[in-house]
């Protein structure tokens, strides 16, 4: 291990996300640190809450240091909502749940084939205002399956049918599509650095595709989810006769099935894919964080087969891993085995059903028992 405490004094790094429906990745990290403290008093802790590109992500990125901005925007049923962005210095970060997330739609209503991403086209347009030469575009707990259509058409892009008129909103309007013009589209992106970050690497359809694996998640019916794939089938074939080849190139491109598809729209962009936990390690300033810590605590609500591939958890362990940092992981749920977690360089997990075996109980004082969690890993591994 790499000498982070010359001086003797142990330092701990934070870096979990979320435990969804009960903390934010904030509220994880000042448990932590509080459980932590309780045990060993005046102990150096370093929180730097984390997210894979979902939601969270721009409170990640405020909790870094990044400016919060608000900006009035269409939900995904065209209702106005207020949204937020990050922005320092020339580098944005935007997240498409906060306009177009799931979380938007009111309580047991889903709209499958009319959810748009509207909004989140004017949630990078506000970003471009705001003098953003680099954006992050995180991507993932999406109302909608719209292959990106409404996000292209806020920021410039036409899709009409075969009168001349604007096709209805939604993936399922798009079977209506006769002609796209991209003309419009605001000349600031092509001067943009786009970065599309994501956990998923699904093609906008077939079926491995949006509307298979995660239109169900929209409530999608199995009519619903041929009538989706369909429609972004014909949605990528006109394209490709008015933007060429590449347009269907990017259609079976690793990425373009993220979030009902705002992937494909994001690559048509020019943006460029990748790991959404690698992007966000690199915008929050992961790397220093470690350089000074010695032990390393992330986690997330659940830890399972999931976290493998490509969740936040597993991207700080790889990389702590790869600094010789020991690592260990917090979480509500655990379904990884020993062996599992050895693999993805987390040393031990820490389920909150280890302090309180009422999962229930678990789920609503999740904060205080975060804390209880917390001392236990001082007693193991700071006394």
């Amino acid at each position: 291990m790499a000498d982070a405490a010359v001086d003797g004094t142990r330092r701990v790094l934070v870096a979990a996300d979320k435990f969804k429906g009960s903390l934010t990745a904030v509220q994880v990290a000042e448990r932590v640190t509080a459980g932590l403290r309780r045990i060993v008093p005046g102990l150096e802790v370093e929180a730097l809450p984390v997210a894979d590109g979902g939601d969270g992500t721009v409170d990640a990125a405020v909790a870094a240091g990044f400016e919060r901005r608000e900006v009035r925007v269409a939900g995904p049923l065209g209702e106005e909502v207020t949204a937020a962005f990050a922005l320092r210095g020339a580098t944005a970060v935007v997240e498409m749940a906060e306009a177009s997330g799931l979380g938007r739609l009111p309580a047991g209503v889903f709209a499958p084939l009319t959810a748009s991403t509207y909004g989140s086209g004017e949630l990078l347009r506000a970003a471009l205002d705001a003098g953003a030469r680099t954006i992050v575009f995180g991507v993932g707990g999406s109302a909608t399956t719209d292959g990106g259509a409404g996000m292209l058409a806020a920021l410039g892009a036409r899709f009409l049918d075969e009168d001349g008129e604007p096709v209805p909103p939604g993936g399922g309007g798009l079977a209506e599509l006769a002609r796209a013009d991209l003309s419009g589209l605001d000349p600031r992106l092509s001067s943009v650095e786009l970065v599309l970050a994501s956990d998923v690497d699904n093609p906008l359809t077939g079926p491995k595709g949006a509307p298979a694996v995660y239109g169900p998640q929209k409530g999608a019916s199995p009519e619903d989810v041929a009538t989706l794939d369909a429609a972004l089938a014909h949605f990528a074939k006109v394209l490709e006769a008015e933007a060429g080849p590449r347009a269907g190139e990017h259609a079976a491109a690793p990425g373009a099935g993220a979030a009902g598809g705002i992937g494909y729209g994001a690559l048509l962009l020019g943006a460029r894919f990748r790991p959404g936990i690698e992007v966000m390690l690199d915008v929050l300033g992961f790397a220093p964080a470690l350089e000074r810590a010695d032990l390393v605590i992330t986690g997330e609500g659940s830890l399972d087969e999931q976290t493998l591939h490509g969740k936040a958890p597993a991207g700080v362990a790889a990389a702590a891993r790869a600094a010789g940092r020991t690592v260990v992981a917090v979480c509500g749920r655990l379904a990884l085995s020993e062996e599992d977690l050895r693999g993805a360089g987390i040393e031990r997990a820490y389920p909150l059903t280890s302090v309180e075996p009422d999962v229930a109980r678990c789920i609503a004082d999740a904060g205080p028992i975060l804390e209880r969690t917390a001392q236990r890993i001082a007693q193991d591994l700071l006394v």
